[in-house]
């Protein structure tokens, strides 16, 4: 095995505590003779949640030489929340330990740059890896047996039970409901993602009429939307498909998706049972098509039931806000959709982009609230200037106003397309994550307190005081003029770059606003590039998209398995006397 840098892991220490201990704080110590797995995460992460069912089988098949600990990082100011933080894990059912680190001050330790990031400990507690972004199961599958072998020939692996203690069980009618949907017989349909399971309940919200489903046929299970046949189209969320469930036979069949996660330079259209989709999250029936806000690439998508066929309907894969032409607009997470009133236009809760927006029927993608990934609050009026955190979900009211449920803000919101005004209708809701219209009065899934709320639409909005916010992750300091970005790629042990059709990596950079770069704005195969900053514009945030492919390294195999490593970054960065004149990301590679 190859020769590893040795650097020795700093120490955890988080001012929220820890969660799945048993009450219990650990330290670095009690994983000495264990291989040890950091997981960089926060729970409005898209990538973060692939990566926790991307750990889960590797967990598991070294559950006496393998632990996995979350540390989790937050972006949102509700992120920082040591509740919300509880309610996460178990809403995502992390079956290892979590230390809450509200401040930032292990990821400050171990020199993070992005959500969600994985740093390997080996069983002496130094620090043999680190990867950002998702898709490195299989490297690090990989590095765990090499470090099995090492350290059971050394002596130095303890094999044992791990720290994990499961929480105790607790009896609701829903668990971390997503999305609610009012059938043809007046009963409510709502997605139980924690159970995996659809709820159909009587019309008062809360009389449990039937259970659909389970484990076996749904995961995670968000968005549902009436098709024309009576069916219900839903968001098999983590299954990476859309299904159908007919309410009169109990018949649930899937109409897209393979069950395997898109990736890049997957196709984006064709048959829609052999297409990979990605974390469908919502879905909304408009003009003769399933719109689907394809959460885990940042885009929409389309299927049409009469050719059988989905494609891509907007978006870039890149992460950011940015109008314009449908292929060309940037989403974050789009979470949310509703149809306005008079049909023309599909309303989007852009939940990382902490904003309200909609595609028309020309296929041009508008902003009504919101300017972007780290800007976010709590802030009534002029659209121009109001805030939301992280929302979920949308719903058209009766006036043609779309309700927004404001989740990390605990409240529902409303925009009125007349004035342009944002409003408060109400607030102290637990993440409302969806809501209904049900005889005049809004019926809301409130998902952190397990349960439907009905509200009656005041005809004035509530005001609140104004709260904005930006992401408390610090700026880059950087220099002004030339700096070199560098991109640091080492394919994992075992593979090696795939060149056999041309180059294998390709780097994409941006920036917002578009003047803080003065040249390496664009497209190319090199990893590293210099660009040239404006000291001028004194600060923004440099987009950055990188991926690189490998192949196993076997000659013997004439056919070797091959993988993409793929990441986005949104940097941060103020331009300072003294700033870094290099900045290094890390692709993926060791430590």
């Amino acid at each position: 095995m190859a020769t590893r840098a040795r650097v020795r892991a700093p120490e955890l220490v988080g001012g929220g505590g820890w969660i799945n201990t048993g009450g219990k704080d650990l330290k670095l110590a009690d994983f000495r003779g264990r291989i040890l797995i950091l997981d960089f995460w926060t729970f409005c992460c898209i990538n973060c949640l692939h990566v926790l069912d991307e750990l889960r089988e590797l967990e598991e098949k070294h559950r006496d030489t393998l632990v996995i600990v979350g540390v989790h990082s937050p972006k949102f100011v509700h992120e920082a929340d040591h509740r919300a933080v509880v309610d996460a894990v178990e809403r995502y059912q992390v079956a290892h330990p979590v230390l809450d680190d509200p401040e930032l001050v292990t990821w400050k330790q171990y020199a993070v740059r992005a959500w969600p990031t994985l740093v390997v400990i080996d069983p002496e507690g130094y620090v043999v890896a680190q990867h950002a972004g998702e898709g490195h199961a299989h490297a690090i599958a990989r590095l765990v047996a090499e470090l099995v072998e090492e350290h059971t020939a050394k002596g130095t692996l303890r094999r044992g039970d791990g720290p994990y203690v499961a929480p105790e069980p607790v009896a609701t009618d829903l668990r971390f409901p997503g999305k609610a949907l009012v059938l043809p017989s007046g009963n409510l349909l709502v997605s139980d993602s924690t159970r995996h399971q659809l709820v159909e309940l009587a019309p008062d919200g809360e009389t449990v009429v039937r259970r659909i489903g389970g484990a076996a046929e749904f995961n995670e299970p968000q968005g549902l939307a009436l098709l024309p046949d009576g069916r219900v189209a839903v968001a098999d969320t983590v299954n990476h498909r859309i299904r159908a469930y007919d309410p009169s036979s109990g018949a649930v069949e899937t109409l897209a998706g393979t069950g395997k996660q898109w990736w890049q330079g997957s196709p984006t259209e064709g048959p829609a049972l052999a297409v990979d989709l990605s974390s469908p999250w919502d879905l909304a029936w408009w003009d003769g098509l399933l719109w689907i806000a394809m959460a885990g690439t940042h885009q929409l998508w389309t299927y049409d039931p009469e050719a059988g066929t989905v494609r891509r309907a907007a978006g870039t894969t890149n992460e950011g806000l940015v109008d314009g032409p449908a292929g060309e607009a940037w989403f974050a997470q789009p979470s949310g959709l509703a149809v306005a009133a008079d049909g023309e236009r599909l309303w989007i809760a852009d939940a990382e982009n902490s904003a309200l927006r909609w595609i028309d029927r020309d296929g041009s993608v508008h902003t009504a609230a919101g300017t972007g990934l780290f800007d976010f609050g709590h802030r009534d009026g002029d659209a121009a200037q109001a805030l939301f955190q992280h929302p979920l979900g949308v719903t058209v009211l009766p006036d043609g106003s779309v309700a927004v449920c404001d989740t990390y803000n605990h409240a529902l919101r409303r925009y009125d397309p007349a004035t342009g005004q944002v409003t408060t209708v109400a607030t102290e809701l637990r993440e409302p994550s969806g809501a209904v219209l049900v005889d005049g009065d809004i019926v809301v899934v409130e998902s952190a307190a397990h349960r439907l709320t009905r509200l009656r639409l005041p005809e004035e909005a509530v005001r609140v005081a104004a709260v904005a916010h930006r992401t408390q992750r610090a700026a880059t300091s950087v220099a002004g003029g030339a700096v070199l970005l560098d991109v640091v790629f080492e394919a994992p042990s075992g593979q090696k770059l795939d060149t056999r059709y041309g180059p294998s990596t390709r780097l994409l950079v941006s920036a917002t606003p578009p003047e803080l770069l003065r040249s390496g704005a664009g497209t190319g195969t090199e990893l590293s590039r210099r660009l040239e900053i404006d000291p001028a514009v004194g600060e923004g945030v440099l987009h950055v998209s990188a991926m690189a492919a490998s192949c196993d390294d076997d000659p013997a195999n004439e056919y070797p398995a091959c993988h993409v490593h793929q990441q986005d970054w949104g940097v941060p960065v103020r331009v300072t006397a003294d700033g870094e004149d290099r900045l290094p990301l890390i692709l993926a590679g060791m430590a």
